[in-house]
């Protein structure tokens, strides 16, 4: 590891500021796993409780029928998934699905809708779904394909905390996973989101096919964003049949583990979040990635369309871990 990256690495708390380097990231990467982790799990005790983990809900408010073609998503028009389109759901369905999701424990109740991007038209709705989860001393997160700085405006103005917009790869990887917008287009929303005064959330989907280099060129991206993402997913891909990744090999769960406790040292405040394919992680994966420097989950049996750890099941891992489920606005 070049002495540079080495003192990088090292200061990770200190200068989070400073712009990583695709040679520094993937410096990291190559270290020994246990020393990897070690660091990781070291600038992770520096900025959050080690033995709390963060819990979000999230709901599928409108599902299906997206014009968009990425490869993943069983939720695209594109592909035969068995996945049909649906309308947005009502303000009641959302407010009593935040209601169980309080209940349950969970701070933050997430939102998605499958669209290309948000429409004016259905911005006051929206507004009002956020006002009634507002009300019930939640945290807020939507996620809603691209959006103007009006609409971030107006979402903000609502009592929005979060927007979640992934950039699921490396810009150089991007047109291999979707043709029906560019990288730019992510980051444009990005830009309006941050200008809006909203927090941001955004990460990527790992095992799509891409190479270590593109994983660190997701987190390079990242990384550098000033500032930094209030929240990170990092996404397991799911291999959904009738979709082109579908049957694709999955990624090794210690390469996961690994991007895991990269993202914690570059970006030593975030909240980094195990989110989907938490299910094809074993109890003792999943404890490497808590120690790695993952401190927040989805909580629920279900994200979007794919199947998603219980909530009993999360209790006791959870109690064998001594782990702390913190419901606490962040």
């Amino acid at each position: 590891m070049p002495d540079t990256a080495m003192q990088t690495a090292d200061s990770a708390s200190t200068t989070i500021a400073r712009r990583w380097t695709r040679e520094d990231i993937l410096a990291l990467f190559e270290l020994p796993f246990m020393e990897l982790l070690h660091r990781a799990h070291e600038t992770h005790r520096q900025h959050h409780d080690p033995n709390k983990v963060q819990l979000s809900t999230l709901l599928n408010i409108k599902t299906g029928g997206c014009q968009e073609d990425c490869k993943y998503c069983a939720q695209s028009v594109k592909y035969d998934t068995g996945v049909g389109a649906e309308k947005l759901l009502d303000r009641a369905q959302v407010r009593a699905a935040a209601e169980k999701a309080k209940q349950a424990g969970a701070g933050r109740f997430c939102m998605g809708a499958a669209w290309r991007e948000l429409k004016d038209r259905d911005v006051e709705k929206l507004a009002n779904i956020v006002r009634d989860v507002k009300d019930l001393g939640l945290e807020a997160c939507m996620t809603l394909g691209m959006l103007t700085r009006p609409q971030a405006d107006a979402l903000k103005d609502a009592g929005l905390d979060y927007y979640n917009h992934n950039l699921d790869t490396s810009e150089e990887f991007y047109e291999q996973i979707v043709s029906t917008h560019s990288y730019r287009d992510r980051l444009d929303t990005l830009a309006n989101v941050r200008d809006a005064g909203l927090k941001v959330c955004s990460g990527g989907i790992v095992g799509l096919g891409e190479s270590r280099v593109d994983r660190a060129g997701l987190l390079e991206t990242l990384a550098n964003l000033s500032p930094q993402p209030e929240s990170v997913p990092i996404n397991k891909l799911v291999s959904v049949a009738g979709t082109p990744l579908g049957g694709v090999d999955a990624l090794d769960a210690f390469e996961f583990i690994r991007t895991i406790a990269v993202a914690r040292i570059l970006m030593p405040r975030s909240y980094v979040r195990l989110s989907a394919g938490r299910r094809s992680l074993s109890d003792e994966g999943q404890a490497l990635c808590f120690y790695a420097g993952a401190n927040s989950i989805f909580y629920g049996d279900k994200l979007l369309t794919t199947g998603n750890p219980e909530h009993e099941a999360d209790r006791r891992l959870f109690d064998r871990l001594g782990l702390e489920a913190d419901g606490g606005a962040h």
